[in-house]
């Protein structure tokens, strides 16, 4: 049986925190190739909920593709650490999305996720923001 391993580089965006908010996901296969980049906008939130919309998208559309070995990352710090069990996770409104991230995660029978500095996310960064724009565009 073959291992389908997929990468996946995640951002969330918040112009305000809270304020327009969109996410950045960009998905690779174990050949480097581009599977997907998905770039939505998710309403008005904070940066920390936007990371975690972000996560739990990229997680479902690795779902979608079948994976079974995901390497996940991230410039959060905080979804970092939370989801690695570093941090504890205080706050209300990341709660209900660390469950449902976690849910996900055990879909999976091998997942890493890494703190990248935010330079190496450039990509799923734009992406994000990108989902800001298209929505400010339809306005």
């Amino acid at each position: 049986m073959t291992t389908k391993s997929l990468t996946l580089y995640i951002d969330g965006a918040a112009r305000g925190n809270p304020g327009p908010a969109g996410i950045g996901v960009v998905i690779f296969d174990q050949e480097e190739v581009v599977l997907a980049e998905l770039a939505e906008y998710i309403g008005e939130t904070t940066n920390n909920v936007a990371e975690y919309r972000a996560l739990l998208r990229g997680l479902e559309e690795a779902l979608h593709y079948g994976a079974d070995e995901i390497k996940v990352f991230s410039d959060s710090q905080l979804l970092v650490r939370q989801i690695n069990g570093e941090y504890q996770v205080k706050h209300p409104n990341l709660k209900p999305l660390y469950r449902d991230a976690l849910s996900l995660i055990q879909q999976f029978p091998r997942v890493q996720i890494s703190h990248i500095p935010r330079e190496k996310n450039k990509r799923a960064d734009k992406l994000a923001n990108a989902g800001i724009d298209d929505k400010n565009k339809e306005n």
